[in-house]
């Protein structure tokens, strides 16, 4: 199956976007990025270790061609884009680890990933890869964080990731970045790019214009109305809860900081802020306190609300790093050496990870189209293979619109191994019939073109 056909890109050479191809499709249908596990043989394991070593192949190149299917899919929807960071820390499994520098904690060898990704504001749905930086520290410690300008800054991330997006998701209706404490920078604000809307949770207590202070400003202003958020999981055995909070909501305007800040910004830029105070938390739980930073307008309870639903979708990427490293893919064990090959791998999995994310979110139903994931090329092989593993009741029916994408979740569900009746199927479900669905779609679509006179 060549590169085109699932997205990961031609990397100038035929052979490669095979083997790109084929790195995808192994690291979604076996959950795991140990190469040898990925390979399947040694020949396969080969093919692997070539493309990763390869220095045509970029980790650029790999989030730009998926960047251009998500771009695509996000075509006149509105879009909530989210952006975050995550380590890799190789604590304990530190030997013979080369290019690599400090992690969070100063010395065990690790890396930093920080994807966008873009999620469908209105059924909350993943809809894919944006951008992904990838680096690793110098050795030395890092520079003081009043001392160099914002662009030699690790929290240049936060601009980049905005510019990335407003530029590939330019065809999106509306477009929202969104984004938590760590990148309440002043920089982000004063920068932001045309048409591209900001909601980011407040870490400073800034100075106002009025001399006030960013937390108090709402004590003095009207409760707007209740709304009920979704707290989701945040360790396995935890239920999640709903929370009751009171929306307040009003402009401010933020001051320039003193320090840290560049001079050319304005000195002041007015803003919008919505805080979400949760009342009668349960007994034990920490209430939940958002304060919100945003350019968009807040005239009212549903306006104010729907900056707290925006900013609550931040679980999605949370989903993304899970699927990436312990809960999925287990990018913090992968024995590899190599910075530079950890990197394009570590790429290759967050594409993986979102596209099973978006597998399993399909399952319930949606409008958006399989091409959302596959190339329309694929479609003829995917009604073939579908066709094939509906059964004689109703329940063995695929119950969605032919060429949608939950039609498709349903046949690669099917394919690995779902019945139809029981609980809905899950990440490994879909992993396992992926697996089964590229082989089956390069064996139809072989015969299909040597059928051709």
């Amino acid at each position: 199956m060549s590169g085109s056909e699932f997205g990961i890109g031609v990397f100038g050479d035929v052979r490669r976007a095979s083997a790109g191809a084929f790195l995808l499709e192994r690291v979604v249908a076996t959950g795991s990025l140990v190469v040898r596990r990925i390979g399947g043989d040694r020949a396969g394991e080969m093919m692997v270790h070539r493309f990763l070593s390869s220095p045509a192949v970029g980790v650029a190149e790999v989030v730009e061609t998926v960047a251009a299917r998500t771009a695509a899919a996000c075509a006149g929807r509105r879009i909530v884009a989210v952006q975050d960071t995550t380590e890799v820390n190789f604590a304990g499994r530190a030997a013979a680890r080369r290019r690599l520098g400090p992690a969070g904690d100063g010395v065990s060898p690790g890396f930093f990933l920080h994807p966008v990704i873009a999620v469908d504001a209105d059924d909350e749905a993943l809809l894919g890869l944006v951008d992904a930086q990838i680096w690793t520290r110098r050795g030395e410690p890092a520079a003081p964080r009043r001392g160099p300008p914002l662009a030699d800054k690790e929290s240049q991330r936060w601009l980049t990731g905005a510019g990335v997006a407003a530029d590939r998701l330019a065809g999106a209706a509306s477009l929202v970045m969104v984004a938590d404490r760590e990148s309440d920078i002043y920089g982000q604000f004063a920068r932001r790019p045309p048409g591209l809307a900001l909601i980011v949770r407040a870490a400073q207590d800034r100075k106002l214009a009025d001399a006030d202070r960013l937390f108090a400003a709402a004590a003095v202003w009207p409760e707007l109305g209740r709304y009920n958020v979704r707290i989701m999981p945040r360790r396995p055995g935890d239920a999640g809860r709903t929370a009751t909070v009171c929306l307040k909501a009003g402009a401010v305007m933020i001051k320039r900081p003193r320090h840290g800040a560049d001079p050319a910004d304005p000195p002041a830029l007015p803003l919008n802020l919505v805080e979400a105070r949760e009342i009668d938390a349960p007994a034990g739980a920490e209430p939940l306190l958002w304060r919100l930073l945003t350019t968009l307008p807040v005239d009212d309870c549903a306006a104010a609300a729907e900056v707290v639903r925006f900013y609550r979708l931040r679980w999605r990427i949370e989903q993304v790093f899970r699927a990436l490293k312990s809960d999925g893919l287990k990018l913090e064990d992968v024995q590899m050496h190599d910075g530079q090959r950890l990197f394009k791998l570590a790429a290759v999995g967050l594409v993986a990870a979102t596209r099973t994310l978006q597998l399993v979110d399909a399952r319930s139903g949606g409008r958006r189209p399989a091409t959302d994931v596959i190339d329309a090329a694929l479609l003829d092989a995917a009604e073939a293979i579908g066709r094939s593993k509906e059964g004689a009741t109703a329940r063995q029916k695929n119950p969605h619109p032919p060429r949608s994408l939950p039609w498709l979740s349903w046949i690669i569900a099917r394919l690995g191994g779902w019945n139809c009746y029981y609980k809905p199927p899950g990440p490994k479900t879909m992993r396992q019939g992926w697996n089964q669905f590229a082989a089956m779609a390069a064996g139809f679509t072989l015969a299909t073109h040597a059928a051709v006179p």
